[in-house]
């Protein structure tokens, strides 16, 4: 289920990184453990309630249980995420993230895709809107249906605060279900990427 893992997500991201001859990074823990897209001081880094769901193993979590999740998961990941990061001269940071088509009781989300950013550094986002936009059967959410601001994040510690390009792109999990879909859009995905990041 969405709520505890992006669907699909994993295998863009492997087809997109095959695609661009890039290293892809995945956690290999669930986000109901640990968010390892949330600061360490986010109140939302372990979920007590999630999309009306309750969480049973987070409801009682200590300050200690936080903790360990936090030097067993959520700290290596980024310290992984970091040391690659500085091996590679392009560092060009793009996160790949999927969304729910709706969540509950609440309204169908219209995008197919949406790109993400945080006001600090537009750049390459307002080139990748500007190319997928021109795509007619697509409609695009621009920084929809989540602001890419989020102090603590994944581009907030390993882009934005080193000066590196960087994007957030989320595709409706509906559309990347099977793997067949997953190579589909990152076929799309890579042809589109190559040419915005030709024009940086």
């Amino acid at each position: 289920r969405h709520i505890a893992w992006d669907v699909g997500a994993a295998g863009l991201a492997s087809a997109l990184g095959q695609l661009l001859d890039s290293p892809v990074i995945l956690s290999d823990f669930s986000r109901l453990v640990i968010d390892p897209n949330r600061g360490e001081d986010d109140p939302t880094l372990v979920m007590k309630l999630y999309d009306g769901t309750i969480i049973p193993a987070n409801r009682n979590i200590t300050a200690e249980g936080i903790e360990e999740r936090l030097d067993r998961l959520y700290r290596p990941y980024h310290a992984a995420y970091a040391r690659l990061a500085a091996l590679r001269p392009d560092r060009v940071i793009v996160a790949v993230h999927s969304f729910t088509p709706a969540l509950r009781g609440r309204a169908n989300r219209p995008w197919h895709l949406g790109v993400l950013y945080s006001h600090l550094d537009e750049r390459l986002s307002r080139l990748l809107i500007a190319r997928l936009q021109a795509e007619t059967d697509l409609c695009i959410g621009d920084n929809e249906p989540y602001s890419g601001h989020l102090p603590g994040d994944a581009i907030d510690r390993h882009a934005l605060r080193l000066g590196r390009h960087n994007t957030l792109v989320e595709i409706r999990n509906d559309l990347i279900a099977t793997p067949a879909e997953q190579a589909h859009w990152a076929g799309r995905l890579a042809v589109i990427l190559t040419e915005v990041l030709e024009e940086l």
